[in-house]
């Protein structure tokens, strides 16, 4: 059997989901979880074969579970299975050590054969997807998407300063540097550009 981790944010889905993975004789779905902090604590404490988790929850993002999973080398792997179909996703995707990547609207048998295959180490990926990601690479570091992400959100410099530990000056060079290198005309149409483009 191939112990699974679900996590996903709205109920409905997470249950469909849930009943769908049933089906598969060699599938069990041994927790859920509604947000990344639930998923990361499910996978610590029940150390499941695989994770199966959307990107954008409450709490800790899908990319961030990921990510700690890889950091404490559990040996959970992870599929990432979303709605966004973008290439920027899929590359940040595979630095936080998933080795899958779906998208909702793949067919249920597609699914199950992405577990699988990341349960016996091969990645899984959705194939349009993968031909897009060696494309345009993301020009922001780190930190500048930190600080773009927090000034998407509507926060001030000092804000994003205090929030960060930096110096609102700092602040200032980082949103200056990502708004030169995404071309955009101020701090909320380089945060629209980077959303769209998967690098938030």
């Amino acid at each position: 059997m191939i112990r699974v981790v679900l996590a996903e944010d709205q109920a409905m889905v997470r249950g469909a989901l849930a009943a769908l993975l049933a089906l598969d004789g060699d599938l069990d779905v041994v927790g859920e979880a509604g947000d990344g902090d639930e998923a990361e604590a499910l996978v610590r404490a029940l150390r499941p074969d695989v994770l199966l988790t959307d990107i954008e929850m409450p709490g800790r993002s899908g990319l961030e579970v990921a990510a700690a999973v890889r950091d404490a080398a559990l040996p959970t792997k992870v599929v990432i299975l979303t709605t966004f179909a973008r290439a920027g996703y899929l590359r940040r995707a595979l630095e936080a050590g998933a080795l899958g990547y779906l998208l909702k609207d793949a067919p249920a048998a597609v699914l199950a054969d992405a577990v699988r295959r990341v349960h016996a180490g091969l990645r899984a990926i959705d194939p349009d997807l993968a031909a897009q990601a060696w494309g345009e690479a993301d020009p922001l570091s780190d930190r500048e998407r930190q600080v773009l992400r927090l000034a998407g959100e509507g926060r001030m410099s000092a804000e994003i300063a205090e929030a960060l530990g930096l110096a609102e000056g700092t602040v200032r060079n980082y949103l200056s540097e990502a708004i030169g290198k995404l071309g955009a005309a101020n701090r909320v149409e380089a945060a629209r550009i980077a959303r769209e483009q998967g690098w938030l």
